[in-house]
């Protein structure tokens, strides 16, 4: 989390391989990064990008199915029907199976989008921990979408994977996240573990606004710009 140009996207596209450091190096499963080459880390983990434009007509199944590409050449496996039909359920869209991606709206070409790059990271028998980077998933989204896909997100982290995404609505980072790290100016100015106590200097300091701290009759945190 960051104010707009703190660098998170940025970071993203680091940690993902997209651009190379200019000083130092990152690792992915005590392994450098520039060390795998593009089929290997495809396995590994995947991306969701803020958004995806299409200029060419395709249908929804054809985009699952691209998180399929690293497994297979020519034709899908009966594995990899497995995997598609599985996060089709998991996303609740196989209505949308036939149409063409471009006729979507944004929290269902979300959803088609999440379901690709979970098909990607599927887990395998031997249960392999992967890595998922959403960048923004839900900036455009309503509520309900929203809590689809960070809660889709939510059950991928707890079944062993890494997740790392980059979000702009406070609560639901506090909603979702174990750890949130706040970004200013390229760098990382704080960090949050879930269930710790805030430091709301330490967000002022990030944010340039002040915050009040609320709590829900269940004990969840909420915070509130002072105005």
């Amino acid at each position: 989390m960051g104010a707009n140009g703190a660098g998170k996207s940025t970071l993203l596209k680091l940690l993902t391989a997209a651009i190379k450091p200019s000083t130092g190096q990152i690792f992915h499963k005590d392994k450098e990064l520039s060390s795998y080459d593009s089929e290997m880390l495809a396995k590994e983990r995947a991306v969701l990008s803020q958004s995806y434009q299409l200029s060419f007509p395709i249908t929804v199944a054809d985009i699952i199915m691209m998180g399929r590409y690293p497994y297979f050449s020519g034709l899908p496996t009966a594995h990899d029907k497995t995997v598609f039909d599985a996060v089709v359920a998991i996303l609740g869209i196989v209505h949308l199976l036939d149409r063409d991606y471009n006729t979507l709206s944004g929290g269902e070409a979300q959803k088609v989008q999440m379901a690709r790059v979970l098909a990607q990271v599927w887990q395998d028998g031997n249960k392999e921990p992967k890595s998922l980077y959403l960048d923004e998933p839900v900036s455009s989204l309503d509520i309900k979408y929203q809590h689809d896909i960070l809660g889709i997100a939510r059950q991928f982290a707890n079944s062993g994977n890494a997740v790392v995404t980059v979000l702009h609505d406070i609560n639901l980072a506090f909603h979702y996240a174990d750890r949130i790290y706040f970004m200013k100016e390229g760098a990382v100015s704080y960090s949050y573990t879930a269930g710790q106590t805030i430091d709301l200097d330490a967000l002022h300091n990030v944010f340039d606004i002040r915050f009040d701290e609320l709590r829900s009759a269940s004990g969840r945190l909420f915070l509130v710009p002072s105005i």
